[in-house]
C-alpha cells in the first residue's frame, strides 16, 4: 500500500444473511466498506462447504467494490478461471493447496487479476520466502480456517509483524491481510502490528448497525 493510503475493510460475505445477499453487500457497500469478501470452501481442505463461482457472480451484480475472493479449496488451479470470469479482483490460494505455488500465482496475474496466498495459522511465513516478489497480498489466517466467528489466535500476531519488517527490508509490494476472530476490539492492535487490509464476518454482519461498525473500525486504524 502507498504511504497514507487507508487501510481496508473487507466485509466477509460467510456471516452475511444469503436469503437476501445482495441487499446485504449493497448494505455494507453504503456503510463504507472498501472491498467484499468471499469465502470458498470445498468441505475437504476446510471442514465446510460454502459457495462457488454462481455466488460470486451475483455479488458482482450487487456491487461495484473490488470482490476478494479467498479460495479454502484443493487444486484451486481448476477454478482460477471460472472464479476470474465471475468477476474476482483479488484470487486468494492456500500456500498448503498449491504444490506449485509460483505457477498458480503467475496464472491468477496472467489472468487480470491480484494474486493473493493465504497461511494457516500453523504454517510459517518462510513457506513463502520464494513467493514474496510476486504476492499481491499476503493473507495471515488467524483461526484455523472452515467456520465464521471463531476466537483469534494469539500467537499470529507476530507473523503480521514479521511480514511488515520484511516488506520494509526488502520493498515488497504485497498488502499484509488479516483473517479471522477480526472485530472493533484488536483492529487498532492489528493495523499497529503491520496489517492494511482487515476481513470481518460476523463482527460487521452480526452487529446493530454496519455503517456504525465500519465506522468505528475505520477510526481504529486511523488513530
Amino acid at each position: 500500500m502507498k504511504k497514507n493510503q487507508k487501510k481496508i475493510i473487507a466485509p466477509s460475505i460467510l456471516s452475511a444473511d444469503f436469503g437476501k445477499l445482495a441487499e446485504e453487500i449493497k448494505e455494507v457497500q453504503d456503510a463504507g466498506a472498501d472491498w467484499i469478501h468471499c469465502d470458498v470452501m470445498d468441505g475437504v481442505f476446510v471442514p465446510n462447504i460454502t459457495i462457488g463461482p454462481v455466488i460470486v457472480k451475483a455479488a458482482r451484480k450487487a456491487t461495484k467494490l473490488p470482490l476478494d475472493v479467498h479460495l479454502m479449496i484443493i487444486d484451486p488451479d481448476r477454478y482460477l478461471e471460472d472464479f476470474r470470469r465471475a468477476g474476482a479482483d483479488v484470487i486468494t490460494v492456500h500456500q498448503e493447496a498449491c504444490p506449485h505455488l509460483h505457477r498458480t500465482l503467475t496464472k491468477i496475474k496472467e489472468l487480470g487479476a491480484k494474486a493473493g496466498v493465504s497461511i494457516n495459522p500453523s504454517t510459517p511465513i518462510s513457506a513463502l520466502n520464494e513467493v514474496f516478489g510476486v504476492a499481491d497480498l499476503i493473507l495471515v489466517m488467524t483461526v484455523n480456517p472452515g467456520f465464521g466467528g471463531q476466537k483469534f489466535i494469539d500467537k499470529c500476531r507476530e507473523k503480521i509483524s514479521d511480514l511488515r519488517d520484511l516488506k520494509k527490508k526488502h520493498g515488497y509490494k504485497f498488502i499484509i491481510e488479516v483473517d479471522g476472530g477480526v472485530s472493533e476490539k484488536n483492529i487498532k492492535d492489528l493495523s499497529n502490528l503491520g496489517a492494511e487490509a482487515f476481513v470481518a464476518g460476523s463482527a460487521i454482519f452480526g452487529s446493530d448497525s454496519y455503517e456504525k461498525i465500519i465506522a468505528k473500525m475505520r477510526k481504529e486504524v486511523t488513530k
